[in-house]
């Protein structure tokens, strides 16, 4: 599942990615613009989602993100693989890893980067 949370309209780097994922043969559900945290783990729940990537340029990384991620942990779907792209600091990164987040992508992440890195994430989950 792609989802891109709060205010950040930016969505073009988010379908790049959705479209690759799909070309990898992976099923891709994107939520669309404006997603709030609950709106995203409800969608991830309803979809039986296996991972979630976040896309975000808005610099609120590190107030939605953890949300996400608590959320997730609340309802009972602490499983769900969640990545993160967009322009986060380094050591903003570290934190969010150090909050449950798998990966982060940052500028200059190639798409067969994302692919590799969830299709070995999944299979060792």
């Amino acid at each position: 599942m792609i989802a891109k949370p709060g205010l950040d309209g930016h969505d073009r780097g988010a379908k790049i990615i959705a479209r690759a994922l799909r070309d990898a043969g992976m099923e891709v559900i994107y939520t669309g613009l404006h997603q709030t945290p609950e709106q995203i783990v409800e969608t991830a729940i309803q979809e039986d989602a296996d991972a979630i990537g976040i896309s975000i340029l808005s610099g609120a990384h590190m107030t939605l993100v953890p949300r996400i991620v608590r959320l997730l942990g609340e309802s009972g779907s602490g499983d769900v693989l969640v990545v993160v792209g967009g322009t986060i600091p380094d050591d903003d990164a570290a934190e969010l890893k150090q909050q449950g987040v798998s990966e982060v992508f940052g500028p200059g992440a190639t798409t067969g980067d994302i692919v590799d890195f969830l299709r070995g994430a999944l299979a060792a989950a």
